[in-house]
This record gives structure tokens, C-alpha cells and sequence, in this order.
């Protein structure tokens, strides 16, 4: 059985249709990119999997639990729950200016009285480690360079211990310099066979990284498979033309 399941969502902005009866499945140890161009429903896709967009029809389910079948949302304390399975980091790392490093990494299992304070900060100073930045503990974010504060976002996405890690472009506000240190973190999550969907511009971490890549535009999947073929070989203008803007760019 698929860990994360999604059939036929669909969302609109009154007459613009976003998301068009997008259907995927992601299994264990998944690590799927999506790709597209700007506006194609990347995002609106994935901020609708732990309900931060409302769809107006199609089904979620995660481990068989649906968070919406057919349009219609489950009740909101388990819709909370299911969705609380799946971590997330934003392209703009939504960190509390006003917390130290460790206090931003705190502050969920603290609201939802998870754990002791005693494990939360052992939890948290381990995953400070794991992505490098354990001496960066009772900094404030204003310290930290645009990689070092994902690198931060990723530690505080994996403090729930979720199932399913959901990136959205979490490279494109940083300068390229940068950009290696956060690819690097989630490379490491990958090969420790984290689940992951990561909408994404790099399309060298899509080939080197990801066991699959689905290309979206103008809100529908155009074509999704092995990402070195698709990246290399795609079947679809839509995607031959995407590929060539995309790449020249280079």
C-alpha cells in the first residue's frame, strides 16, 4: 500500500483552474521531485497534502487514513493528526525571529506538550548535528546565513519524527554558494531512505537524487517517470519545452 496516496484533487481560484485531477502515489522510501514552470500548481499541489490549501474535490490519504475523499475533508482532529505525520519546509524558512536556533526547533513538541524538556532538547541538539549546525544552538536566526536558516528549517521539520518529509523549492530564495550545503542535507536524508517529495528547480539533485519526477503545467501532471529518462528523454512537448527554457538558462 502506497504511504501517501492522492487521486484526482482538483482547485480553483474562481474561473482559474490550479490543480486538475492530479493523481500520484508515493511509496516508502520514495524520494519524488516535481518539476514545472512558475504557476504550473507545484506548491498549491503540495501545501494541499497537510492542508494549508482547501481542495474543492479528489482524494488524500495517508496510510490508508483519508484526510479528504472525494472533496469532503475528514473531521479536524483527525484531519490534524494524519497531516501531522508529514514534515514541511517552505522556500522561505518561516523561522521565529525573536526564538534562538533551538528554541525555533522547541517550540512545536512545547505547544503540543510532546516529550519532556529534557528530550526535546536532546532531540533537538541531535538533529542540529545531523544537518551541521550544532554550535549554532542559541543563535538567532538574524545570525544565520539564507542555508544555514533551511538547514535549521529541515532540523525543526524532523523534530515530529514525520513519515514523509514535503520540500517546497527550499533552495530558490538562496544564492547558489548556498545552495550546496542544503542539497547536501537533503541528499543525506535520502540515502537514510526518508520519504520525501520535493518540488524543485535543481534538476541534477531530480536525476541524482529521486527515484521518480513528475512534470506539472498549467495545473495538471503532463508526464511523471524515471527521472533521468524524463529529464534526458521526455516524451511530451510540453516537457521538451520546459527542459530547453530551463536548461539554457544554465
Amino acid at each position: 500500500m502506497p504511504i501517501l496516496e492522492v487521486k484526482n484533487i482538483k482547485k480553483s481560484y474562481g474561473p482559474l483552474e490550479v490543480l486538475k485531477q492530479i493523481s500520484f502515489e508515493v511509496n516508502k522510501n520514495d524520494v519524488i521531485a516535481v518539476i514545472g514552470p512558475s504557476g504550473s500548481g507545484k506548491s498549491t499541489m503540495l501545501r494541499s497534502l497537510v492542508h494549508l490549501e482547501e481542495l474543492d474535490g479528489g482524494s488524500i490519504s495517508v496510510n490508508g487514513k483519508y484526510i479528504v475523499k472525494d472533496g469532503i475533508y475528514s473531521k479536524p482532529q483527525q484531519v490534524k493528526q494524519i497531516t501531522s505525520k508529514m514534515g514541511m519546509v517552505f522556500q522561505h524558512f518561516n523561522l521565529f525571529p525573536h526564538l534562538t536556533v533551538v528554541e525555533n526547533l522547541e517550540l512545536a513538541p512545547k505547544l503540543l506538550k510532546q516529550g519532556s524538556p529534557q528530550e526535546n532538547r536532546e532531540l533537538s541538539m541531535e538533529l542540529l548535528r545531523k544537518v551541521g549546525l550544532s554550535d549554532k544552538a542559541d543563535v538567532l536566526p538574524s545570525k544565520l546565513s539564507g542555508g544555514q536558516k533551511q538547514r535549521v528549517a529541515i532540523a525543526r521539520a524532523l523534530m515530529r519524527n514525520p513519515e514523509i518529509l514535503l520540500f517546497d523549492e527550499p533552495t530558490s530564495a538562496l544564492d547558489p554558494e548556498l545552495t550546496g550545503e542544503v542539497l547536501q542535507v537533503m541528499k543525506d536524508l535520502a540515502f537514510e531512505d526518508m520519504t520525501m517529495v520535493v518540488v524543485t528547480h535543481e534538476m541534477e539533485f531530480a536525476k541524482d537524487v529521486a527515484n521518480k519526477a513528475i512534470f506539472m503545467d498549467k495545473g495538471e501532471i503532463v508526464e511523471s517517470g524515471n527521472p533521468v529518462e524524463l529529464l534526458n528523454n521526455p516524451k511530451m512537448e510540453r516537457t521538451k519545452a520546459f527542459l530547453y527554457r530551463t536548461l539554457s538558462k544554465k
